[in-house]
């Protein structure tokens, strides 16, 4: 199956200071800003999480996306798929990791971009912000039909690249949050007319969702695939914001679940329909930006994860080799607790772990 797979990793390019984070946040902010900062809320928490191989990288380096494609291929992983940042009217954010990695044909590693079409608020940026603050930094927005034809020729020059990844010869790409989008036939629509106007043979739109009750929304239905992610299942599925203010009247969250218990809530049999994408999860601890009105999985390890991965390979295996497919929640993701890349406390031991499982269902 490893040969048959197609393990797709959300990549995170916030790592390089940029114009807008400086101003919301001060000079110099990234990602490790919040990561290094970050300290334990109760025993056994583990917090701060530091990176070992990679060290607190800047991805205006491409000596460290070349390290990163090393160890992405030594974990079995297929592609990275790029955040990506269109708030319309042409403004991107943290557009300049995929740039250079195109501009440089020694990024040997394919790819795929992922539309995170929504606002950005304050508060889910930086824990020292009070979770009542609404404050808008950046409002994803939808201004018409000229928008949609800019941004397919924004990003022409990442479609016709030769890494692109495909699924059936179309161009792999996610969106975020498709319900929110006004008239998403119409985007799907003309974005396949540009791309065969452009020598491209389409698109294979990917609707991201974390709630099963939206599966049957018009806008999700309307992609090729949906991956589904059941993260949010590991915890309390009633008045999850509740429980998350309650966390400010104690002196440690409230919103905990074992890592061993979320693996056994993540199987769920919707993941045997055809065009239903799976999502394997090596951890959640998104405290360095949330504080303590965080969702923490605790006791994650590269044991619990093989066994995470093996029980979701199951739900691939009747399926068509090209939907043998499952998202990876993240490869670099590590405000969230969420990544791949070596820590001091695991070494190489999820890249490991991934890997060996992989290999161990390789050919059912």
């Amino acid at each position: 199956m490893k040969d048959k797979t197609k393990v797709i990793a959300f990549y995170l390019p916030q790592y390089y200071p940029t114009k807008e984070n400086n101003e919301w946040w001060g000079e110099g902010f990234t990602e490790w800003t919040n990561v290094g900062k970050a300290r334990p809320l109760y025993p056994g928490h583990y917090q701060p999480r530091v990176p070992s191989e990679l060290g607190y990288y800047d991805l205006r380096l491409n000596d460290i996306r070349e390290e990163q494609i090393k160890l992405a291929k030594e974990a079995g992983i297929t592609a990275f798929c790029y955040w990506h940042y269109w708030f319309g009217n042409g403004k991107q954010l943290l557009e300049k990791p995929l740039q250079s990695y195109i501009q440089n044909s020694k990024n040997d590693f394919p790819f795929c971009l992922g539309w995170a079409n929504h606002s950005w608020a304050k508060k889910n940026w930086n824990k020292d912000v009070s979770r009542f603050d609404n404050e808008t930094l950046i409002k994803q927005t939808y201004p018409g039909k000229k928008d949609i034809d800019d941004h397919f020729n924004r990003m022409l020059p990442a479609f016709t690249d030769h890494r692109y990844l495909r699924i059936d010869d179309k161009l792999v790409f996610y969106i975020y949050a498709p319900e929110l989008i006004p008239d998403i036939n119409y985007f799907k629509n003309r974005w396949q007319e540009l791309a065969q106007k452009n020598g491209l043979k389409g698109f294979f739109f990917v609707a991201g969702t974390s709630d099963i009750s939206k599966l049957k929304l018009p806008n999700i239905k309307a992609c090729d695939a949906i991956n589904l992610d059941l993260r949010n299942y590991a915890f309390f599925k009633k008045n999850p914001v509740f429980w998350r203010r309650l966390s400010y009247l104690f002196p440690f969250p409230m919103y905990i679940r074992r890592y061993s218990k979320a693996i056994k809530l993540w199987q769920n049999d919707i993941y045997y329909k055809e065009n239903i994408i799976p999502t394997i999860t090596p951890n959640w601890d998104h405290s360095p930006r949330s504080g303590k009105s965080a969702t923490i999985l605790h006791g994650s390890t590269p044991e619990l994860f093989a066994k995470h991965v093996e029980n979701i390979l199951e739900y691939l295996k009747k399926k068509p080799d090209n939907r043998k497919i499952v998202f990876l929640k993240s490869w670099n993701e590590w405000a969230e607790g969420n990544y791949m890349e070596p820590d001091l406390k695991f070494g190489k031991g999820y890249i490991e772990a991934l890997n060996e499982t992989l290999s161990n269902n390789k050919g059912e």
